[in-house]
């Protein structure tokens, strides 16, 4: 149950900043929107690690594989990719497309065990659930009359 509250206001959190940032992007452009929360995410980070793991800092040097330092760059493209669908799209249309290619994407890499996640099995339900979410998105952004 805790994983799904975490979950929920993960999703949450998601829409707000991309609606946040391309509110921000409208007036300073979106590499400034992108930098200043790539930046205040940094000093949030820096308050709570200070608090909380204070003393996991040396473990970088331990992850394996090297590539995955490089999170960092993901996000801020995440930042972009966010705001310019937000901007075209708006926001439910864009997270509606979001979140369904994070499904497909997320089953591909378990499904594969690509960047180290445990392999999983195949499973036809989870296709099946897939092309549901695929046939919403059709749903949701049929225009009346169409």
């Amino acid at each position: 149950m805790v994983g799904i509250i975490i979950a929920v206001i993960s999703g949450i959190l998601m829409s707000m900043q991309g609606v946040f940032n391309t509110s921000i992007s409208k007036t300073t452009g979106t590499w400034v929107a992108n930098t200043w929360a790539q930046l205040t995410a940094l000093a949030t980070s820096f308050v709570v690690w200070g608090i909380f793991e204070r003393n996991s800092f040396a473990h970088l040097t331990k992850v394996e594989p090297k590539y995955l330092l490089f999170s960092g760059v993901l996000g801020a493209g995440i930042t972009f990719t966010v705001m310019k669908g937000m901007q075209r799209l708006g926001p439910a249309g864009a997270i509606i497309l979001i979140v369904t290619a994070q499904i497909i994407s997320a089953y591909l890499i378990e499904l594969f065990g690509w960047f180290g996640a445990e392999k999983a099995s195949f499973d036809i339900k989870k296709i099946i659930g897939a092309a549901i979410v695929i046939v919403g998105i059709i749903v949701f952004r049929m225009e009346k009359g169409q």
